[in-house]
C-alpha cells in the first residue's frame, strides 16, 4: 500500500508492507533514488507493518519495485498502473 500526502511542490509517499511479508529486510528502489538498493530501507513499526517515507516531485510518474536483502525483487500488488520494463508507476 502507498499513502500519498501532497505538500506543495512535493508529494510525500509512504510505502507500507503488511506484517512479515516477505521475511527479512526490504527496501524500496525506484526512479526517485536512481534505483539504488538500500537507499530507502523499510522500518518495522509497532503494528508489525514495515514502511518508509519518500518525498518526490508532485505530479510526476515514476517506477519502483521492492527488493529484499537476499536479492528478490517484487511489485506492490496494490498499485494498478504497471510498466513491466520499469516496475510499477505512480503519478
Amino acid at each position: 500500500m502507498i499513502k500519498q500526502e501532497p505538500r506543495g511542490e512535493l508529494t510525500h509517499l509512504t510505502f507500507v508492507l503488511p506484517q512479515d511479508e516477505p521475511a527479512g529486510r526490504v527496501c524500496v528502489v525506484g526512479d526517485f533514488n536512481d534505483w539504488t538498493p538500500g537507499a530507502h530501507r523499510m522500518v518495522k513499526r509497532s503494528n508489525g507493518t514495515r514502511s518508509v517515507k519518500v518525498a518526490v516531485p508532485a505530479g510526476q510518474a515514476f517506477g519502483f519495485r521492492y527488493l529484499t536483502d537476499d536479492g528478490h525483487w517484487f511489485d506492490d500488488p496494490a498499485v494498478e498502473h504497471r510498466d513491466w520494463q520499469n516496475g510499477l508507476v505512480l503519478t
